[in-house]
């Protein structure tokens, strides 16, 4: 969070706007409140850090009003807030601020200290949602037939793979350094070859199945075939690093982001963008919403409708490229 944002006072600003500095010693109330988030609620030392320095911003508002913190009301509150984000402070730390101010008073309430919660039913301003980031059709295939340029053909082989997977079936990067070589009862998941299907633990610990296409299926033969030269002989990982035990997501994060430069993509290439780029090509094709979400696993639609969005923005890129009204001249 923003230290400080809101110590900048425009013109017109009331008083409590400039406070510009936590208070020196903060109230009892919160120190005690605090006390109970560190040791009956065990919240993380950065989470504790956040709330603490969100509370003595509501506690530098209260003093400069001047309110007592347990005679504040929602119209300080919604006023505070308005502050918050006239400070340049961004929705989702407002949100943030204001549902430790809400903890904070719930938990005053319980001890009967307030008869009502101010922050009850205050929201924050709504933050942008920003739309996912895919590649196009063209980009993807490209990334996924980048020759490399590793000297070990294993590398080469294994990263293909990896690629294939992660666009050819939508999986989380979890879900794909989580496959196993063979099923087991304690197996994240698994490529039935056979079968033309990954079966994967998603998020919740939900099994999903996904088709496997062709090249996918061709590129994970050619990995099995060279794995046995990096993997340890009892590890049951699937995608093994160079000291043949189970790659990490950041391993994965790393190899795609190199071999996107080596690919001459012209943007950053992580996991989640091939699980982007697949819902969207999947949508762009059939216009089949629930079919992509029971691919990608998500409990619920609205995650998937984004991908409309970006059918939408597909769309107005082909109307303007083609139609003869579509751009004044």
């Amino acid at each position: 969070m923003p230290r400080g944002a809101v110590g900048q006072t425009p013109a017109g600003a009331t008083q409590a706007s400039a406070v510009s500095a936590p208070p020196a010693a903060l109230a009892d109330d919160i120190v005690r409140h605090l006390q109970h988030l560190q040791v009956e609620r065990r919240l993380a030392a950065r989470t504790l850090e956040l709330y603490r320095e969100a509370l003595a911003r509501l506690q530098g508002y209260a003093e400069a009003q001047p309110v007592d913190l347990r005679a504040v009301q929602v119209f300080h509150v919604r006023r505070w807030a308005a502050m918050l984000h006239a400070g340049g402070l961004a929705p989702r730390s407002i949100a943030l601020v204001l549902s430790a101010w809400r903890g904070f008073y719930r938990w005053l309430g319980h001890d009967g200290l307030v008869k009502l919660n101010p922050v009850e039913g205050v929201r924050a301003p709504k933050a942008a949602v920003p739309l996912p980031k895919a590649l196009s059709v063209d980009q993807a295939v490209t990334l996924a037939e980048a020759p490399g340029d590793d000297d070990a053909p294993a590398l080469v082989a294994r990263d293909q793979c990896v690629v294939e997977l992660l666009y050819g079936c939508g999986l989380r990067v979890g879900e794909l350094v989580g496959l196993d070589v063979r099923p087991g009862a304690a197996a994240g998941g698994w490529v039935d070859a056979a079968d033309g299907m990954a079966h994967v633990m998603g998020k919740g610990s939900k099994r999903r199945g996904v088709p496997v296409g062709g090249p996918a299926l061709k590129a994970l033969a050619a990995w099995l075939d060279a794995r046995p030269g990096m993997a340890r002989p009892e590890e049951p990982a699937l995608f093994v690093n160079q000291r043949g035990t189970r790659m990490t997501a950041p391993q994965v994060r790393g190899r795609l982001k190199r071999r996107a430069l080596q690919a001459g993509l012209p943007t950053h290439v992580h996991p989640h963008m091939l699980r982007h780029s697949f819902a969207s090509h999947v949508l762009q094709s059939s216009g089949d919403l629930r079919a992509v979400q029971e691919l990608l696993g998500h409990a619920n639609i609205r995650t998937t409708q984004v991908y409309t969005k970006l059918d939408f923005q597909h769309l107005a890129k082909v109307y303007d490229a083609a139609h003869p009204r579509a751009r004044k001249r």
